[in-house]
């Protein structure tokens, strides 16, 4: 007899995009993200980092000041380290994403040829960069889906 309580492709791929979210150095927001083709492989996974080769030490990780000061002029957000990961053609595929995709990313996973987005928080609903990604995914015909069903959690290890 086969086991029923076990978990469904979304909570595996979501749980895959949180653990890879646990790479991230920056201390006020872990991003992971994990792309799945139409047959269920991952074919890409990533997280909220500097760009490879770039000292983590080197540079900020703060969230306010001038912008040279802050780890927005530096940080690779994680679908783009997710796509740049993958080593195959990504049309038709979702993303799995801990967090709502900004607008560059927006632009990313359009151009890439992702289908569908699913997402665990949107907490930053309202600020215009999510209101432009929504915007663009309309009107490329991207699937949004958030996952508001999951469970699975994995927890950081100190």
């Amino acid at each position: 007899m086969k086991r029923e309580n076990y978990i469904g492709w979304d909570e595996y791929f979501m749980g895959v995009a949180n653990l890879s979210a646990l790479r991230s150095k920056d201390d006020s927001s872990q991003v992971g993200a994990c792309i799945v083709n139409q047959r269920n492989r991952i074919v890409g996974i990533g997280y909220n980092g500097m760009p490879y080769g770039c000292n983590d030490d080197l540079f900020p990780w703060k969230r306010e000041g001038g912008f040279l000061d802050t780890k927005y002029a530096y940080v690779v957000h994680a679908e783009a380290n997710a796509i740049l990961n993958s080593s195959t053609d990504l049309d038709g595929s979702r993303i799995y994403v801990t967090l709502f995709p900004c607008n560059e990313c927006a632009k990313l996973i359009i151009q890439s040829g992702i289908k569908e987005v699913v997402y665990l928080e949107d907490k930053y609903h309202d600020q215009e960069v999510f209101i432009a990604s929504r915007k663009l995914f309309a009107a490329a015909n991207v699937t949004l889906r958030q996952l508001d069903h999951y469970s699975l959690r994995i927890e950081n290890h100190e």
